[in-house]
């Protein structure tokens, strides 16, 4: 399975990848932000899916709308209450109620009125422009949900056109579920390059030599957290001995590494004395180039 997931940045290039768009800057998840992340530079944009009630992908890292959205004021009584939270699930709501949602007064007034992009019409605006790095989150939360998440992305994809690692716009798919990855790759027969993302939880499984090569079977690269990858570098050398890429997340200006004077610095360090691939930051106009 291993394979360049990059194809279409050959040749010695790095590559940047807009996390949430140029979260930095805009609303996370919004077109305004994906939109920057062009202007920017960005070679790829990332999307995280959640679902609605009524099975349509949106834009959003959070499985709840409270962070990011002003549901608590627009829909004041429809919470679950978890552990003694009030808690607003996508999935509780149809797309036309989220759609309702203000997503950008939470970051800047400037961006109020801001909305929760389908993935459609991210597809729509960043086609052709660069390409998309989309998330599958909690496939298991919404198949117990009866929620196809993985099966509602690829259905997606191929009606765009965009299934095949030779479309116009380059796609990858990530996740962090293992599971998840076996069954887009191995079972559903995606031929799209997939990264499997490493962090706490699941970095001691899959980052020995013998987990990378395990991985190697339904997964082109794998994506750590830059703090595990600072402790095992040696994780780089490992994963390009089997063909996989490496893609560690994520490079912030507000939050730069031990050691470094500026996120561009830290990225530079990971690009060009790690070795890395490519790499997830918020801020896409200072990456090294």
């Amino acid at each position: 399975m291993a394979y360049n997931p990059y194809p279409h940045y050959q040749g010695g290039s790095k590559v940047l990848i807009a996390h949430r768009g140029a979260s930095a800057y805009a609303p996370e998840h919004t077109l305004e932000a994906y939109r920057l992340a062009l202007d920017q530079g960005a070679d790829f944009v990332e999307q995280d899916f959640q679902m609605t009630r009524d099975g349509v992908l949106v834009c959003l890292h959070d499985r709840t709308l409270q962070r990011t959205t002003d549901v608590e004021q627009v829909f004041p009584e429809r919470y679950q209450e978890v552990e003694g939270e009030r808690q607003w699930f996508v999935h509780d709501f149809t797309l036309e109620e989220v759609k309702r949602l203000d997503a950008g007064s939470w970051f800047d007034p400037k961006f109020a009125g801001a909305r929760i992009p389908t993935f459609t019409e991210a597809i729509e605006l960043v086609r052709g422009k660069a390409g998309l790095f989309p998330e599958l989150k909690d496939p298991q939360v919404y198949r117990d949900l009866g929620l196809d998440l993985e099966g509602g992305v690829l259905d997606l994809l191929k009606k765009h056109g965009l299934d095949q690692p030779d479309s116009d716009t380059p796609v990858i798919l990530q996740t962090f579920d293992a599971a998840c990855a076996r069954r887009l790759t191995l079972d559903m027969g995606t031929r799209l390059p997939l990264v499997l993302l490493l962090g706490r939880d699941n970095f001691v499984r899959w980052s020995s030599p013998e987990g990378l090569q395990e991985a190697s079977a339904f997964a082109a690269g794998i994506g750590p957290g830059k703090a595990l990858l600072q402790w095992q570098p040696g994780l780089v050398e490992w994963a390009h001995d089997l063909g996989l890429s490496v893609t560690p997340y994520t490079f912030r200006a507000s939050d730069v590494g031990h050691g470094f004077s500026s996120v561009g610095d830290e990225m530079r360090h990971y690009l060009t004395e790690l070795n890395v691939d490519a790499v997830f930051t918020d801020n896409p106009d200072l990456f090294p180039r």
